[in-house]
């Protein structure tokens, strides 16, 4: 048994028989317990009200509220309750009825000394691995905290408390590295589906001739290689939440699939012919202009207005500079905590240098690089810890020779040479100048297409 060696488990034995309040005591005895006992669920009530317990042994027979009537209440009341239900003269009846109402275990008198041991320690393993899975639940959250006060940031989470309590289908916008993946967890751990699957689906990382089987599942001997049968996301998410990112580079031969599934809440496996029904809520995310892939065919129109019910947009670093203090203070506790070093103090200065910076990465590339921040230097952070290519002249820009151009294709220009100098600095390492840039593979292969950009001989 599992159970915290400060803690000690409360139980309470509610029974109007003095002997087998006794007789209950005594098998308890010795166990790591703190046991108390009554004679009516009316006392029982006051005792939990004073102090909650983990364990109730509760006869069903009772003078006045008896043991059925105090079990839904405990059930209301303190759900973290778990009870074990006790009779002299129980029938099926009475334990199936105990048991639909929410009790763990339903044990006949006379009662065995093993059976109520048994019992109990079974309860304590029970709200034990809750507690743990509810810390870990908590470890993850804070994982994926959103951290910021700008404008902007709390726009965003304004709208992601108003959408996630609804059904509503959500498409999340926004650059690389602007945490999109972020916001879709925000959104399903405030919905009512907090407590079942998220399941992320990267489109942009499975090959096109994958992507069906993954979302979908297979039947053995569905292609080659399919030595068995296997569940797909969908399947695995169902009841909960399915995000699909960088769902702008699904095939199309899967968009229509997916689309089906949306519309009618039926799938079936790769090779198979029987459907079945899912319930799953879809949150997709891209970095890619949706509409104008719609407009040149390479997604489907009906498939992103089925995805594009409630838009949320994820604004880039650049246009919330004010949010950087917080970032990197939450970075510096975490990467000081993950590799065991004392809280390192950050130089004011510091925060003007990443302030003036361009961010292309975004928060990623802002995380990268607090994370070798953390790693290279002393006890404090100083201005000669921050990367060449954040201070020195890599991210600035004579504004006067973007006088002719918009916003976008200013942009565009700053991206691209920035992009083309961290690539030359890495010898045109793909993988390497991704991690410097914050960013993934996959998205600097597009960068590196979308911004035509060359390797020079």
């Amino acid at each position: 048994m599992t159970v915290d060696s400060f803690y000690h488990p409360k139980v309470l034995i509610v029974d109007d028989e003095k002997n087998i309040r006794r007789a209950l005591r005594m098998v308890l005895s010795g166990k790591d317990y703190t046991v108390s006992d009554c004679a009516s669920a009316e006392e029982a009530v006051r005792l939990m009200q004073a102090e909650p317990v983990d364990v109730v042994l509760l006869d069903i027979k009772l003078p006045g509220m008896d043991g059925i009537e105090l079990l839904s209440r405990i059930r209301k009341d303190w759900p973290m309750t778990e009870v074990i239900m006790i009779s002299g003269h129980g029938t099926i009846q009475d334990a199936v009825g105990a048991t639909r109402l929410g009790a763990y275990d339903f044990l006949e008198k006379p009662l065995d000394a093993d059976r109520v041991d048994l019992a109990v320690s079974n309860c304590i393993e029970k709200l034990s691995l809750f507690r743990q899975v509810k810390d870990l639940r908590n470890r993850i959250d804070e994982q994926y905290e959103m951290v910021g006060g700008s404008p902007a940031m709390q726009q965003l989470l304004d709208e992601i408390r108003k959408v996630a309590p609804t059904s509503g289908r959500v498409l999340i916008t926004g650059e690389s590295g602007t945490g999109k993946e972020l916001v879709a967890r925000a959104v399903h751990r405030l919905s009512k589906r907090a407590e079942e699957p998220f399941i992320k689906v990267n489109c942009a990382a499975i090959p096109s001739e994958l992507i069906e089987s993954e979302l979908f599942g297979y039947e053995k001997g569905a292609f080659t290689g399919a030595i068995g049968k296997k569940k797909g996301q969908f399947e695995l998410a169902n009841n909960g939440t399915l995000f699909l990112d960088e769902v702008g580079d699904m095939s199309l031969t899967a968009q229509a699939k997916v689309l089906r599934v949306l519309q009618t809440g039926e799938l079936s496996h790769v090779g198979g012919e029987r459907t079945f029904k899912v319930d799953v809520r879809v949150i997709a995310a891209t970095n890619k202009e949706l509409k104008t892939a719609v407009a040149e065919g390479g997604f489907r129109d009906d498939l992103y207005y089925r995805l594009n019910v409630i838009p949320i947009h994820c604004v880039p670093l650049r246009d919330r500079l004010e949010d950087i203090p917080a970032l990197v203070a939450t970075f510096v506790a975490e990467f000081c905590q993950e590799n065991n070093f004392k809280t390192k103090e950050v130089q004011p200065e510091i925060l003007q240098i990443l302030r003036r910076y361009n961010w292309p990465g975004n928060v990623r590339e802002l995380k990268n690089v607090t994370e070798r921040m953390v790693i290279m230097s002393g006890d404090t952070i100083s201005e000669g810890d921050v990367p060449e290519s954040v201070c020195g002249d890599a991210g600035a820009v004579d504004p006067r020779r973007f006088d002719s151009m918009c916003l976008k294709d200013v942009r565009d220009e700053v991206e691209r040479e920035y992009i083309r100098s961290k690539l030359a600095e890495y010898g045109w390492n793909i993988t390497r100048t991704a991690q410097a840039l914050g960013i993934e593979r996959t998205n600097l292969h597009k960068k590196i297409k979308q911004l035509g950009i060359r390797r020079e001989s």
